[in-house]
């Protein structure tokens, strides 16, 4: 019979137990494309019809405000056009992007700000629950 963990994926419990490593290295990215347009990175259409909408709904302003912050929820990144612009900003925005979560330089100033805490719960969990 077929076993499959939390993700989805076939695991078979016979097999030779795997080693992992910790040494994490960060893929090295070449720019591909001019820095794009500030205005090119965020696609705010969604967020920008749901603020229209909740602006003119008879809701209390701290409603409002409420569904104003959740409504940027829905803003998209266009990731790819953040690395071009990343990689060539000055020193100063690269730092307040990394601290933003947008780009992921250093593995370790990562796990500090708490970018890849979710993995590793995640991966805590999955060991407890199957000992693997």
């Amino acid at each position: 019979m077929k076993q499959f963990n939390m993700f989805g994926l076939e695991h078979d419990p016979n097999q030779e137990e795997k080693k992992y490593s910790s040494k994490i290295e960060s893929p090295i990215y070449e720019p591909k494309y001019p820095k794009p347009h500030i205005m090119e990175l965020c696609d705010k259409s969604k967020t920008h019809r749901l603020l229209k909408e909740i602006d003119s709904s008879s809701l209390p302003m701290d409603e409002k405000n409420f569904l104003m912050d959740a409504a940027r929820r829905h803003n998209v990144f266009n990731y790819e056009k953040i690395a071009d612009y990343y990689a060539r900003s000055s020193k100063e925005m690269q730092d307040l992007m990394e601290k933003s979560g947008l780009v992921i330089i250093d593995f370790e100033k990562a796990i500090q700000l708490g970018y890849i805490k979710l993995c590793d719960e995640i991966r805590k969990q999955y060991m407890e629950d199957y000992g693997e």
